[in-house]
């Protein structure tokens, strides 16, 4: 008996001690990068009780692990600094992060536009090859989509080259190097984008759930969800699978691929929370500039909801990282899919439409990129000059440089007979149309609510005049109103003017409280 309880004390006394072991974070590593001129959170896990003592730059802050053994503390805010440094971490044990940088931090998040690799940019050949810039790091979220919030998530800060370059997010990437080239600083990039996400997966559940507004998203969640987790969903879907097999038993290859299981979405990019808790969870309070984000596509057909989805998105995020002017920019959407033969109606323009409507939070910004998409591809390839409009906004409200950065916005509309006037905010610029002297992009309507092409005429610096013979009596004008839009008005500074409508008509995507969408 003696022996036994030599034994088992010995198993609880050597458990403890490989419990005794001090954590980190993989967003906390070697390569990592500091955000300049504010204080810094730094976290971990050790043994409960256990004093953590942090030292960087001659800085030292100390913390006690929690009962849930989670320690933070806040380095000191640094200057900008490219000489490699150490931080020392110790508790149970010691750990020595190396080769640490103190420059700007920002997130690249969003869908596959973000997720884009600049391997497959037009020009990513040469772009990656201008790649190694051992100043700037890069860090990459696994896509994981869970309820339950996650602490942690397996990656690793990685050196710029070109073959890191290439694998990494090429608007991230490019919007860095131009932050690294014109500021003469490190620069930490963090890709968190997963292709085809919705907007909603990237909110914590509980904050769209307190909020009204989305009642028929959360309808049409808590309804599948329901369904998804039912013994019925594993049945249909093996008899499915049993229907497929037996329909390509003689076929090779297979008629067609093994129709997906139904049930993924509830692990997916689409269920609310699943990304927040996944992938942003496991990054909040990292210390950050600002996050860039290009994401929309697949909230298009739920455009009136994304009016006020996109803005709460900003709002929680900011608050999550208790930086109330953490800068947002974000890229519209481009145009797409085939040209409509007539005005009319368009979810992507209503997309774009709420997407604009974000700018009233402060410290936002839009890149208008109508001018560079491609009919049948969802995924422009000339990310540079995306990156670019995007850089211009962070530049001049961050940064305080002086450079063009606002595309130009409607202003108001004056209707004088059968013409009306548009007056366009060019930010201190001039309008011009592109390649031909008529201003090309116009739809205009009556009392009829009925569409027309329209002519236009740049008729001053700011001012565009626009009619239709088959409107005597105009009512409304909408510009660049199409998925995919002919229109050709730029500042002279070179940036398009940003898709508008000067109605306030119902919009085809508003839901109906009495139908859950399929």
């Amino acid at each position: 008996m003696k022996t036994i309880g030599t034994l088992f004390i010995f198993a609880l006394t050597l458990a403890s001690a490989l419990r005794a072991e001090l954590k980190l974070p993989a967003i906390i590593s070697d390569h990592m990068v500091l955000q300049q001129k504010q204080p810094n959170p730094l976290w971990g896990w050790d043994t409960p009780g256990t004093k953590i003592t942090v030292t960087f730059a001659g800085d030292q802050q100390t913390a006690i692990a929690g009962t849930d053994g989670k320690w933070s503390v806040k380095l000191a805010a640094l200057p900008a600094n490219a000489a490699p440094g150490t931080i020392t971490v110790k508790g149970t044990t010691t750990r020595i992060i190396q080769d640490v940088l103190v420059g700007e931090v920002w997130m690249c998040s969003g869908q596959s536009n973000m997720q884009f690799k600049l391997s497959n940019d037009w020009n990513g050949d040469l772009e990656a090859a201008n790649g190694n810039r051992p100043q700037i790091r890069l860090i990459s979220v696994p896509m994981v989509g869970t309820q339950e919030p996650q602490n942690d998530f397996k990656g690793t800060w990685q050196t710029a080259t070109p073959a890191t370059a290439r694998k990494f997010s090429a608007i991230g990437f490019l919007y860095g190097r131009y932050l690294h080239e014109v500021l003469g600083v490190p620069v930490g990039l963090i890709d968190n984008s997963w292709g085809g996400s919705a907007a909603e997966a990237w909110v914590r559940r509980s904050t769209i759930e307190k909020d009204g507004r989305f009642e028929v998203l959360l309808g049409y969640t808590t309804q599948k969800e329901k369904a998804l987790l039912s013994g019925q969903a594993q049945t249909d879907y093996e008899r499915t699978i049993a229907q497929w097999k037996a329909a390509n038993a003689q076929a090779q290859p297979p008629l067609k691929p093994a129709p997906q299981d139904p049930r993924n979405w509830l692990t997916g990019n689409g269920r609310p929370g699943n990304i927040f808790n996944g992938m942003v969870h496991p990054t909040l309070g990292y210390g950050l500039k600002g996050v860039i984000w290009y994401q929309g596509e697949n909230n298009a057909g739920r455009a009136y909801e994304y009016a006020e989805l996109f803005p709460l998105l900003i709002e929680q995020w900011r608050a999550e990282w208790q930086q109330p002017d953490l800068a947002f920019y974000w890229v519209q959407l481009a145009d797409f899919k085939d040209e409509q033969a007539s005005p009319g109606e368009s979810a992507w323009a209503e997309l774009r439409d709420s997407q604009t409507k974000a700018l009233r939070l402060p410290h936002t910004g839009q890149a208008v990129i109508i001018d560079l998409g491609e009919g049948k591809d969802i995924h422009p390839r000339n990310k540079r000059d995306i990156a670019s409009r995007l850089v211009r906004w962070a530049l001049v409200q961050d940064y305080g440089l002086k450079f063009p950065y606002r595309s130009p916005e409607f202003k108001n509309l004056q209707i004088v007979g059968n013409k009306a006037t548009l007056t366009i905010d060019c930010f201190g610029s001039t309008l011009r149309a592109f390649d031909v002297r008529e201003a090309r992009g116009f739809a205009i309507c009556g009392a009829d609510h009925v569409w027309h092409w329209a002519s236009g005429k740049i008729i001053g610096p700011d001012q565009v005049e626009v009619w239709s013979d088959a409107v005597p009596a105009p009512l409304a004008v909408r510009y660049a109103w199409a998925d995919n839009p002919v229109c050709n008005l730029f500042s002279n500074d070179g940036l398009p003017v940003t898709p508008f409508r000067t109605d306030n008509f119902e919009l085809t995507t508003k839901p109906q409280p009495a139908a859950l969408r399929p």
